[in-house]
């Protein structure tokens, strides 16, 4: 039997007995119609396993991920519009708690003032009656200390008439030096 790598005396495979290289298998004009036979059965049979069993598979698999996919996308939409809803309510929420603090407040400082009001006229009040006794005390310490001073005055202006001339003056005509000195 011949070798197929070519040993020293024997013929190849792919060499023929006259020492030429014999035509690539596929080439070959002999085998050519059964090799298209051959063809047209593995396309055919590759075709039909192809189209009925791995198409099918990756078709329903890439169908599972495209609603997978429509149905996260779905979901995603959904808690979107919850979560808008939800920030729309809080901003409503937030802006009608806002406004109760601001009324709250306006509130609060408008009692505070209108206490603050009060006490400022009770204190006036207060203060006016005060203001009205000290002048009263006033007034009746004045005229206590006018009629003192009066009368110390027609004492000291007696002594006085007295220690300059040594004559002892008339008390009557004392008083009405000293009136007339009070008034004007």
């Amino acid at each position: 039997m011949a070798s197929q790598h070519g040993n020293e005396g024997g013929t190849t495979a792919h060499t023929s007995a006259d020492g030429h290289k014999a035509p690539f298998p596929p080439f070959q004009s002999e085998t050519f119609a059964s090799q298209l036979v051959w063809l047209v059965i593995t396309f055919v049979a590759l075709y039909l396993i192809v189209s009925r069993l791995a198409l099918p598979r990756v078709g329903g698999i890439i169908n599972q991920r495209e609603n997978a996919i429509a149905g996260d996308l779905a979901a995603a939409q959904k808690l979107r519009d919850e979560s808008d809803a939800e920030l729309k309510a809080y901003e409503s929420e937030l802006a009608n708690a806002r406004a109760k603090a601001h009324a709250i407040g306006t509130e609060t400082r408008d009692k505070l003032n209108a206490q603050a009001e009060q006490e400022r006229k009770t204190l006036e009040d207060r203060l006016g009656v005060k203001l009205a006794e000290a002048e009263k005390a006033i007034a009746n310490t004045r005229q206590a200390a006018m009629s003192n001073v009066r009368q110390i005055a027609t004492d000291a202006a007696g002594t006085i008439v007295q220690q300059l001339t040594g004559i002892q003056p008339d008390a009557k005509t004392v008083e009405t030096a000293v009136d007339a000195s009070l008034r004007g």
